[in-house]
């Protein structure tokens, strides 16, 4: 069972940014598409960013222009750059290898943006 685990959260000023790293313990080219969610307090998981393994990419439309997904097979990685920080963009944010069955969660990293 492949493994996820997040890292690059933290605290940051509101227009700042953020490198988001998901390190997988094996192979993410099996999976359909890896994925960025993010979930804020009282509010449901939502779907920020995904990249297919042939890399097409999918935002939602809060982030777009603003957030950038990639992935490196070689390394088991998948990055989330995010610029231009709001502070409705604090969450919990979780990497997911996305596949019809047996997809896998990260245990999340928190952003936190101030304003």
């Amino acid at each position: 069972q492949v493994q996820l685990v997040e890292s690059g959260g933290g605290l940051v000023q509101e227009g700042g940014s953020l490198r988001l790293s998901c390190v997988a313990s094996g192979s993410i080219v099996r999976f359909n598409s890896m994925r960025w969610y993010r979930q804020a307090p009282g509010k449901l998981r939502e779907l920020v960013a995904a990249i297919t393994s042939g890399g097409t990419t999918n935002y939602a439309d809060s982030v777009k222009g603003r957030f950038t997904i990639s992935r490196d097979n070689a390394k088991n990685t998948v990055y989330l750059q995010m610029n231009s920080l709001k502070p409705e963009d604090t969450a919990i944010y979780y990497c997911n290898a996305y596949r019809t069955i047996g997809g896998v969660w990260g245990q999340g990293t928190q952003v936190t943006v101030s304003s």
